[in-house]
């Protein structure tokens, strides 16, 4: 996809951080913007300061772990612009803690933004994007946390592993169909958001219970503090649009991770054990 002039551009997560700076850069090449949120807030003054800077923007409310939501997401972007060219599934929290003792709410909480919101996306906007004929792009936004594993984060990785599996399969299938939609995985390491403090909108049901581990807070802590000092949303965005342009399915925002994940890739041709030493060190 080359030309973004007056298409259509929806993205989730958009009333900060990586969704906000996709959303202002579609913005800035003219397109048309369909922002998704769940924080009504921040999404309403995302809204209104992008309209004052001159860009086309349409906000919904939208939490992408409910089905209904997100295809009503789809039947406003339709009805209020009659097509989308760019899907940004990019809404997500974090989670952690042992796997064992994660509550059934904290995982339903984590898959349900992060795996099943993706998920839902995939069902509400591919059909109609296919049947409009137009040429297109979809970008899906996992972590290096989806190609990699550490430990105090397996609602995580399972989520983000199923949003890396999900967008390759899409990759196969549109190429056997011949479709004019391309997709990529988003796969950022520190990027300066707001997820270390994504609790702001853990449900009530999915609270945090049983004592603090201090090797996990510890890790937390370091994980808190590489996200604070990391890539500008900004930049991350130019790197989306890029592979947009150049066709391309991996978007890894960090060269030094790239080791990390080779060492996963030999260790498992290789049958060793999984090793750890990449997240928060």
């Amino acid at each position: 996809m080359k030309t973004f002039r007056d298409r259509v551009a929806v993205v989730t997560g958009g009333a900060s951080g990586i969704g906000r700076a996709l959303a202002e850069r579609f913005a800035a090449d003219g397109m048309k913007v369909v922002l998704a949120d769940v924080e009504e807030g921040p999404l309403a003054a995302t809204a209104r300061e992008m309209t004052a800077a001159g860009a086309t923007v349409l906000a919904v409310r939208t939490d992408v772990a409910k089905a209904a939501d997100v295809e009503a997401l789809a039947e406003r972007a339709w009805s209020a612009y009659g097509a989308v060219h760019v899907l940004c599934n990019n809404a997500g929290v974090g989670g952690g803690g042992l796997s064992w003792e994660c509550s059934l709410a904290e995982w339903e909480w984590v898959l349900g933004v992060n795996l099943w919101g993706v998920i839902h996306g995939v069902r509400a906007f591919v059909p109609r994007m296919l049947a409009g004929g137009d040429e297109g792009h979809v970008v899906n936004t996992a972590s290096v946390a989806g190609l990699s594993t550490a430990p105090g984060m397996g609602s995580y990785n399972v989520s983000k592993f199923g949003v890396v599996a999900l967008s390759e399969v899409m990759h196969h299938e549109f190429t056997l169909l011949g479709a004019k939609l391309r997709v990529s995985v988003l796969c950022p390491a520190w990027v300066n958001t707001r997820i270390a403090d994504a609790d702001r909108n853990r449900p009530v049901e999915a609270a945090a219970n049983g004592a603090a581990n201090p090797a996990f807070e510890a890790m937390r802590d370091a994980v808190r503090n590489a996200v604070a000092a990391g890539l500008p949303p900004a930049r991350v965005a130019e790197m989306v649009l890029d592979a947009i342009r150049d066709e391309r399915f991996y978007v890894l925002t960090h060269p030094d991770f790239v080791p990390v994940v080779r060492h996963r890739m030999e260790g498992l041709l290789e049958g060793r054990n999984p090793s750890f030493g990449g997240f928060g060190r």
